[in-house]
């Protein structure tokens, strides 16, 4: 297949569903953990493992798959990876023990990230000057679909056919996600741009990457703001039924506003974000998150904190970081335009690392508080201020 010239609307929307794979593979089977844990015979413990090892899988195949699709290419890596995606996908309908389903899911992880960091470069590949940002917030628009899809479809096929049922429709929409590779996915880095070497050089890239003037800065943003969302995420279960009362449909519904707030910020950004400059929206989307999170910390510590006002924050929230998360990474990537892959390597890495951090932390005081979650938004949403400064005072020409 000869390099794409163009990104049309079908091909973001291919892209976009392959970068959702951390959502389906996740989001889908959370409710089934109970019943695998009681058909094999395996503790709490052993089964959270699965998820755990899906998110390092995901972190560690970004920073390899990155970088080797500078060297080899966009598409053989994508299809490759996303093929034993699939495989891995097939085999673990039929797994007899939690080591193997562990084993299956790292493998899973570590494969599917082709699903984002190939689809991240092939987009800004695509891109020129600051289309970037609309590309990837039309990308991240289609990514956001899947927590609000994923979670439901898993409880109604685990109540209709168990866990294994909600495996099948796992294998099923990894076996989808291949083809779409092999039937849509083009070739965008063309031959002469493509970097040479061999572990040492993909190392490099990543290395230099990391380095470059700005970039970490930019990529640290998109980290905290991640950071950020996902506490909200991880403790809002908990904040709200527990502590605010809120019933399971109430809470589902908060949980659709938060998702719908991503969609629309990003569906927003993408139309703006390329006439005012994506770094006049990032300084929005950081203010916008500064906003939820004071308005967050004031209702916690007086105590007004209601299931109306928890849901209008996390809808500034959740809107506030997609702004931040698509102009910041349109330009942390803009740094990098030689190694697309491995820039995108590093930031999706550096995003996945620090969202898995928080998520425990967050729940490290008990669950009968909402006290821990504004503690780490703020504290998060401080961090992301001072990272955009950052960027801004580094790379003033493009900030």
């Amino acid at each position: 297949m000869s390099p794409a010239r163009s990104l049309t609307p079908g091909l973001i929307a291919a892209l976009g569903f392959l970068a959702a794979v951390g959502p389906f593979a996740t989001d889908m089977y959370l409710a089934s953990f109970t019943d695998i844990a009681s058909d094999l015979g395996a503790p709490a413990s052993a089964v959270q493992l699965t998820l755990t090892a899906f998110l390092l899988g995901i972190g560690a195949g970004q920073l390899v798959l990155g970088p080797l699709s500078d060297r080899f290419g966009r598409r053989p890596v994508m299809l490759t990876a996303m093929g034993v995606f699939a495989a891995s996908g097939i085999l673990m309908v039929f797994t007899p023990s939690i080591e193997l389903f562990v084993a299956l899911r790292l493998l899973q992880g570590f494969t599917g990230a082709a699903g984002i960091v190939v689809a991240r470069a092939i987009a800004v590949d695509l891109s020129v000057g600051d289309t970037a940002v609309r590309a990837l917030s039309l990308l991240a628009t289609v990514t956001a679909l899947g927590p609000l899809v994923a979670p439901p479809i898993g409880g109604a096929v685990a109540v209709l056919a168990g866990w294994r049922g909600v495996l099948v429709v796992l294998a099923v929409v990894s076996v989808t996600m291949f083809l779409l590779a092999v039937l849509v996915v083009p070739e965008s880095l063309r031959p002469e741009r493509r970097q040479t070497g061999g572990a040492g050089a993909i190392f490099g890239m990543l290395v230099s990457a990391a380095r470059t003037r700005g970039f970490g800065a930019y990529a640290l943003t998109v980290a905290t703001a991640f950071a950020a969302m996902m506490a909200y995420i991880s403790a809002s279960p908990f904040v709200g039924q527990e502590v605010l009362g809120m019933d399971p449909f109430l809470y589902a519904l908060a949980f659709a506003v938060g998702a719908l707030g991503i969609v629309t910020a990003n569906l927003l950004n993408a139309r703006i974000a390329p006439r005012i400059g994506p770094g006049r929206m990032l300084t929005f989307g950081v203010g916008l998150l500064g906003c939820g999170a004071a308005a967050l910390g004031v209702l916690v510590w007086s105590g007004l904190l209601s299931p109306g006002l928890f849901i209008a924050c996390a809808l500034l929230l959740t809107a506030g970081a997609g702004f931040t998360m698509s102009n910041a990474s349109a330009l942390a990537l803009a740094r990098t335009p030689t190694i697309r892959g491995s820039g995108a390597a590093v930031l999706g890495a550096t995003q996945f690392l620090v969202g898995a951090i928080v998520s425990p932390v967050v729940g490290a005081w008990g669950e009968d508080t909402a006290v821990p979650m504004a503690l780490v938004i703020a504290t998060a949403v401080l961090l992301a201020a001072g990272f955009r400064l950052l960027a801004h005072h580094r790379v003033r020409s493009i900030a």
